[in-house]
């Protein structure tokens, strides 16, 4: 099992599309958590709890602020400010191996478990970690998960 870190640095909040903001992420999320489109994240802008994506832009990638959020946590553009995030939800790396072996074995199943939030994420795992007293059926929920991952479905349908 891979340890997701933090990553802190220091940035200036710049102007974004709409109202919105800015950071200019000052690590490659790629390189520290793996590849991906884009990176749900949670953390801290100067000690405030944000959620939100790492996302490319701007020759780089940036995390985007909202209105609310800067409004509600006294930040403008232009201000500096200190951030710290990691990814959100149970990652690839954290996965029990039988399952991170399935989704290695099917690329669009995990590229879409990789931009899930970590709700729908965290639904499928205990969905299959709920087979411990019959866990000849770990192996078919693990295949129905991979299957609906590649489907692009965010939610196993309720019979």
């Amino acid at each position: 099992m891979r340890t997701m870190r933090v990553q802190r640095f220091g940035a200036r909040v710049a102007a974004g599309p709409g109202d919105r903001a800015v950071i200019a992420v000052a690590f490659d999320p790629d390189e520290a958590w793996g590849a991906k489109a884009e990176h749900p994240v949670a953390g801290t802008v100067n000690d405030r709890r944000v959620r939100g994506r790492i996302v490319p832009g701007g020759g780089g990638w940036v995390f985007v602020l909202t209105p609310m959020w800067m409004r509600d946590a006294g930040v403008a553009a232009g201000d500096d400010v200190i951030v710290e995030l990691a990814p959100e939800g149970p990652q690839r790396g954290d996965l029990a191996d039988d399952v991170a072996v399935a989704l290695e074995a099917n690329p669009g199943a995990a590229a879409f478990y990789d931009t899930l939030a970590q709700f729908y994420r965290r639904a499928y795992l205990r969905w299959i970690d709920a087979t411990t007293r019959r866990p000849e059926l770990r192996a078919a929920r693990i295949a129905e998960v991979v299957d609906l991952l590649a489907a692009g479905i965010k939610q196993r349908p309720r019979s």
